[in-house]
């Protein structure tokens, strides 16, 4: 029987008295009953309007239906089916500006829950799955991956899973990418992470860590040692600053190096390797998921006040509503319309306050958000002895400075067709190594798209 509730069922979650002090997962996921009173809100559309918005095209209505029927591990055959990775995607994607903006249950109400079932669906299935996917049969061809985000992870996936012999290159010493030094532990566990990559293994994948490709090994190497195509998904790791005074100062952090502190090398803890900088005062800079996770890590760390710091105002702020929402919940303190100009220092020349300037909202730029306009005369100041950086990050130039003939825009971007194709023959790219910073998913798609024309590529020159 079909449930026409106009809202969805509440995600269960830790209260946030208690979750600003732990690392555990915020959000504890759909009971089964839960998931089938929310699975039965779908009106299974004939004409599928929430697949239009799902970068991978899940077939959305029929892994749901899955769900109602108590088919649980049918509905994970079909996420399976598109993604690489459901277990990551129904926590990080973002659900409400894609599939779940289609759905016509949201026309008068609230769009079925479609990430919190995916969820469900990936979690029920590797708590109650031990067996490993079957590794197909090899069709002899080699593929190198340089990266192992989201983007690599999928098109590898996708490559495995038609026969290729597929090794994944990463720079760090952890495979995820990053799923793994970017995103919180309470958003994303990296023992989630850990199990997709487990099956990806399952399938043949290989991973080589600690290879940083342009340094150890070139692209020209890669393809000269049998390699027929190479992938590239090295995502967008070098952050950006403002070039304002005083970013040099002790206490200054790009978000990357505070987040891979605590997500990768795990600086929270007590007599950590690479400790971190424990910050009573606190103020983030930016307004995105990036922004939310350091001021939400800064928290768990002790801060007393934790700032995030925005040029424009709330409607304007491009984190997800559920990341903004929690981050209200634990303390999280917003100063929109300001703007930074200087990071004062103290007698000892570490970071000490954050000087700012009250910002106005003008008319819409090209992003489609108003342009925001200093306000002359409102300068003050935020008592801050830790300052973190969160306002975008770039492609790294490595790759692009160690391989001839690879287009790039001048953002640093590697320039690519639809299909993935580089200026280079055989060398395909996606993710944010060609857009710069986006999403998970779209990275995925991005992968998922690369493996198709890869595939088409190699069995063409076999022919």
């Amino acid at each position: 029987m079909a449930n026409m509730s106009l809202k969805k069922n509440e995600m269960p979650s830790q209260s946030p008295e208690i979750r600003r002090n732990n690392y555990d997962e915020v959000a504890l996921g759909y009971t089964e009953k839960m998931a089938i009173d929310e699975a039965q809100r779908c009106l299974s559309c004939k004409n599928m309007p929430c697949v239009s918005g799902c970068p991978v095209n899940i077939a959305i209505p029929h892994f749901i239906r899955k769900i109602a029927e108590s088919d649980y591990e049918g509905a994970y055959r079909i996420l399976a089916d598109s993604s690489s990775l459901p277990a990551v995607c129904g926590r990080v994607c973002p659900q409400e500006s894609q599939c779940e903006s289609k759905c016509v249950r949201g026309i008068k109400g609230e769009p079925v829950a479609i990430g919190r079932l995916e969820r469900f669906a990936a979690d029920w299935h590797n708590e109650h799955c031990t067996a490993s996917p079957v590794k197909p049969e090899s069709n002899g061809h080699r593929v190198a991956v340089i990266g192992s985000g989201p983007s690599g992870l999928t098109c590898a996936g996708d490559l495995a899973k038609m026969g290729y012999d597929v090794t994944v290159f990463e720079a760090l010493h952890t495979a995820g990418g990053v799923l793994v030094y970017g995103i919180p532990e309470f958003r994303l566990p990296k023992s989630i992470v850990q199990k997709e990559i487990d099956n990806l293994k399952a399938l043949g994948v290989k991973i080589e860590t600690n290879m940083v490709i342009g340094k150890i090994l070139s692209i020209d190497e890669l393809l000269e040692d049998g390699y027929e195509a190479v992938f590239i998904g090295t995502g967008a790791g070098l952050p950006r600053f403002m070039g304002i005074p005083g970013e040099n100062l002790c206490g200054v952090y790009s978000a990357n190096e505070f987040l891979t502190r605590i997500n990768l090398m795990k600086a929270y803890r007590d007599g950590s390797a690479t400790p971190i900088m424990h910050g009573r005062n606190v103020a983030v800079v930016g307004g995105g998921n990036v922004a939310m996770d350091a001021a939400r890590c800064a928290k768990r760390l002790g801060a007393e006040n934790v700032y995030i710091v925005y040029r424009r105002g709330e409607a304007e702020l491009p984190a997800r509503a559920e990341e903004v929402e929690h981050a209200k919940e634990e303390g999280i303190i917003f100063r929109l319309l300001n703007n930074p100009t200087r990071i004062i220092a103290d007698e000892n020349g570490n970071a000490a306050q954050i000087e700012c300037v009250k910002m106005g909202l003008g008319d819409a730029d090209e992003s489609g958000r108003r342009r925001p306009i200093e306000v002359e005369g409102s300068e003050f100041t935020i008592d801050a002895d830790c300052v973190i950086m969160a306002i975008g990050t770039s492609p790294n130039p490595l790759i692009k400075s160690t391989t001839e003939g690879l287009d790039c825009s001048e953002k640093g971007g590697i320039i690519t067709d639809e299909h993935g194709l580089t200026s280079r023959e055989g060398v395909y790219a996606g993710g944010d190594a060609v857009t710069g910073a986006a999403t998970v998913i779209l990275a995925m798609g991005a992968g998922k798209t690369a493996a198709s024309a890869i595939d088409e590529y190699i069995r063409n020159k076999a022919e």
